[in-house]
């Protein structure tokens, strides 16, 4: 059996529970693969995004839908090492990748110096759209996990003074008919390190130039926060993150001082003498 076949079999038998049942669950509750969709997998040469594409490949085989999937790695501008490192990791896991270069780092470089992480994130996801495009697919999907979501709920809350969460799927507001989707939604973090050190593979951690410059920029330090939250209040209720994603849907509208959906503001006194 090939190192790649171990692997893909560690997914569907070993982490069956943790990742595989979850993935499938969150594709099917939340409608993200229908028939004859024409998928992007976006990779960035982390563990996340190659265990997605790996689950696609294995959906495709296994699943009753039917799909086409193009593998897609945007080189922003990576060093050497990190360039080398993303193309072995994909032969090694058997995933036919398509690689195609920006310079959004030597950009974000001279536009964005105190906070880099933002604008790159956003340049990212212009360039992957565009891509997406040219190739005909409807969708793209993105290796965000169970944890982004809650650390993404935590930092709304804390820093933006509102309640929202990162959606398992959204529709482009600028590229008429695209749509992102995230189908390691309901995969927890600790379970893909599981996975990542069981088949002892190695990826590359954060391939951005301005990492290695060891300048953290406030956005990924404060991510790092939420995290270490999250990590100290488990400690005292080990189903704090599941609660915490559990809340945000199950909200009593009877019970908020307001909320604003399409850009109208709404108020609990709006219906309070009805």
């Amino acid at each position: 059996m090939e190192k790649y076949q171990e692997i893909e079999r560690s997914i569907i038998k070993k982490f069956r529970k943790e990742i595989w049942r979850q993935f499938v669950k969150a594709v099917k509750d939340y409608e993200l693969i229908k028939e004859n969709d024409k998928i992007m997998v976006c990779i960035s040469g982390g563990k996340d995004s190659f265990l997605l594409a790996k689950c696609i490949q294995e959906l495709q085989r296994h699943g009753k839908i039917h799909f086409d999937a193009h593998y897609v790695v945007m080189n922003p501008g990576y060093n050497k090492i990190n360039e080398e490192m993303i193309l072995k990791n994909a032969e090694l896991l058997n995933i036919p990748i398509e690689v195609f270069k920006s310079d959004i780092f030597e950009v974000v470089d001279n536009i964005a110096k105190e906070s880099p992480c933002y604008m790159c994130a956003r340049m990212r996801r212009g360039y992957l759209y565009n891509r997406a495009k040219e190739l005909g697919c409807n969708k793209i999907a993105l290796g965000h996990h169970f944890d982004d979501v809650i650390e993404t709920t935590l930092l709304s809350m804390f820093y933006g003074s509102e309640i929202k969460t990162m959606m398992p799927k959204l529709h482009s507001d600028n590229f008429e008919g695209l749509e992102l989707i995230r189908p390691m939604y309901l995969i927890k973090e600790q379970d893909i390190l599981s996975w990542k050190k069981h088949n002892e593979l190695t990826f590359i951690a954060c391939a951005c130039k301005f990492t290695e410059k060891m300048k953290i920029d406030d956005g990924a330090s404060k991510r790092n926060e939420m995290k270490k939250l999250i990590s100290d209040l488990r400690k005292v209720n080990k189903n704090v993150d599941h609660n915490i994603f559990k809340s945000l849907d199950n909200i009593n509208m009877n019970c908020i001082l307001g909320y604003h959906k399409d850009g109208i503001r709404h108020s609990f006194l709006d219906e309070y003498d009805k």
